[in-house]
């Protein structure tokens, strides 16, 4: 069977999954995708590779996924329209997928083309309302509502000592055989004065791959330097000493948002994915993972 590869372009609202990755009896974004992407394509066994698994919770607006699909079923696709093949797999899934999950768009993917070995690197942002002036009940599933005020600029200060190529292991949890080495290009925190986000405190978070669960351990250490529980110094210092710290909480998932994904330009993304592969396969890192 001839195959083509898709890249898809979606978003969804973690609330009601269970993370992306599959799991037996569990509600779950591949499982709810690659059903629609069957059901449409008629296709039994369709395989799906997203950029960023994210966890129970966590939303995406900029998510980007590949799937294989058989090439017969792919150019039948507009049927007597005339429509592109890319478009009528848009329309059609979204006929077929929940409310929560929408697929903004289709296309062939260049050659060699790797959602996850390809990325360049990943966004993520993190939203929280420390005051009850900017509560808003319409987004309650996607901010975190924190009780105290937070000191944004403490809580940027510190986070900026974090950057650069280091081992993670004290804001990620452990995985038998996997290294926790990542290159954490951004961590900033702001008070947006304009905009959707206005009065919000945001971090935008980003790096070339994440180990489970980091972005939100590192969400929770900034919250303790921003209540003023511990010293700016005290993520830098939780950092070098390569250990979790009991003291250091998890940031909920509902506040978390994978934005954006990253890739070279098309005549590059297959060089990408080769040194991603052999990269990893050497230092055997992890899936990344907000």
């Amino acid at each position: 069977m001839s195959l083509v590869r898709l890249r898809l372009d979606l978003a969804y609202d973690g609330t009601d999954f269970a993370g992306w990755a599959r799991q037996p009896g569990l509600r779950t974004v591949e499982a709810t995708l690659v059903e629609a992407l069957a059901r449409v394509l008629r296709q039994p066994a369709v395989q799906v590779t997203v950029a960023g698994r994210t966890d129970a919770g966590v939303h995406a607006l900029g998510q980007v996924a590949h799937a294989d699909v058989d090439a017969q079923a792919w150019e039948a696709m507009p049927g007597r329209s005339s429509r592109t093949p890319e478009e009528s797999l848009v329309i059609r899934l979204t006929g077929v997928l929940p409310p929560d999950v929408v697929v903004h768009r289709v296309a062939v993917a260049p050659p060699g083309f790797d959602a996850r070995f390809s990325a360049l690197r990943r966004l993520y942002a993190y939203r929280i309302c420390d005051t009850a002036a900017r509560q808003d009940p319409l987004r309650r599933a996607s901010v975190l509502r924190h009780r105290r005020a937070l000191d944004v600029e403490a809580m940027d200060a510190a986070s900026r000592l974090l950057l650069g190529r280091h081992d993670f292991a004290a804001f990620c949890k452990p995985r038998e055989g996997a290294t926790t080495i990542r290159t954490l290009e951004n961590l900033s925190w702001t008070r947006p004065t304009r905009g959707a986000d206005e009065g919000l405190v945001v971090a935008r978070v980003q790096a070339d791959a994440f180990c489970h669960s980091m972005v939100r351990a590192l969400v929770g250490a900034s919250l303790a330097v921003g209540e003023g529980r511990r010293p700016v110094t005290w993520p830098a210092e939780l950092l070098a000493s390569r250990k979790r710290d009991p003291g250091s909480a998890v940031a909920p998932a509902y506040g978390l948002t994978l934005e954006e994904v990253t890739y070279p330009p098309d005549e590059e993304v297959g060089l990408r994915a080769a040194q991603t592969r052999a990269i990893r396969s050497a230092e055997d890192i992890d899936r990344p993972c907000g």
